[in-house]
């Protein structure tokens, strides 16, 4: 942004740590206005650690009201909403189709899917309504939208309808002048990466264990960074960061 421009405002789900943590704490120090959105107000305001242009809002993107509150904020403290990072999800137990229980499966599409669908809608009605109109979306899939891990039915089904999610939003914005893109992030280093054990020996498809590289999550961050930051005129939609070398391509 140049100094002729009003600030940007963001929205970023999931923002109490990992990926999340790092996109709001950049699109912090790039200048943007930053609403913080996540179940845990004490590791928001980590996040936020005193910035003014922070905004703390707790919220379960699985809860409608919640949703509604949190861009209503938004739009109480800085009068619009330019982008929104559908951020928060979940992995979710380990267990092929005939092994997760139908309360986990439930469990992981509300956030991965209903939470997106919900935070969506909502930043939609804001980017339509507000003057001038229109707005940036980006959802972040993952790599198992694309390829899955073995015994990751929930998350790899929800990661794969994200991409419809995307594409569907995409194209009922073009009238509206908004954009939807998604981001497909395979094993920069967080915390919870280290549920697959991705550093340990994460399990591959012919029942092995291997450890996998990871890179660093403000390298995530910065990619995020690029597609809100695209002009009006433009829109990156679909964007794939892994680690080097990881088995991603020729998985399986």
């Amino acid at each position: 942004m140049t100094g002729t421009e009003s600030p940007r405002v963001a929205v970023v789900t999931g923002a109490g740590s990992g990926i999340g943590r790092a996109v709001a704490r950049l699109m912090l120090a790039e200048g943007y206005r930053v609403v913080l959105a996540g179940r845990r107000e004490d590791a928001l305001a980590e996040t936020a650690d005193g910035d003014p242009h922070a905004l703390v809002v707790p919220c379960d993107v699985t809860v409608p009201d919640d949703v509604e509150r949190l861009f209503a904020a938004a739009l109480q403290q800085w009068g619009r909403v330019d982008v929104l990072f559908n951020n928060a999800g979940v992995f979710g137990p380990a267990g092929s189709v005939d092994e997760i229980s139908v309360a986990d499966w439930n469990a992981v599409v509300a956030v991965n899917l209903t939470g997106s669908m919900l935070c969506a809608a909502a930043a939609v009605r804001a980017m339509k309504a507000q003057s001038p109109q229109g707005g940036r979306i980006i959802n972040n899939g993952s790599i198992s939208a694309h390829s899955p891990r073995p015994r990751t039915v929930a998350y790899a089904v929800t990661k794969h309808a994200m991409t419809g999610l995307t594409k569907s939003i995409e194209l009922d914005g073009r009238g509206f002048g908004i954009t939807c893109g998604q981001i497909d992030i395979g094993n920069t280093a967080t915390d919870i990466m280290d549920t697959i054990g991705v550093g340990e020996g994460a399990l591959q498809a012919d029942g092995s264990r291997k450890v996998e590289p990871t890179f660093p999550v403000a390298d995530a961050a910065r990619a995020v960074l690029l597609m809100a930051g695209m002009p009006a005129s433009a829109s990156v939609g679909s964007l794939v960061v892994t680690a080097a070398g990881m088995p991603f391509v020729g998985r399986g």
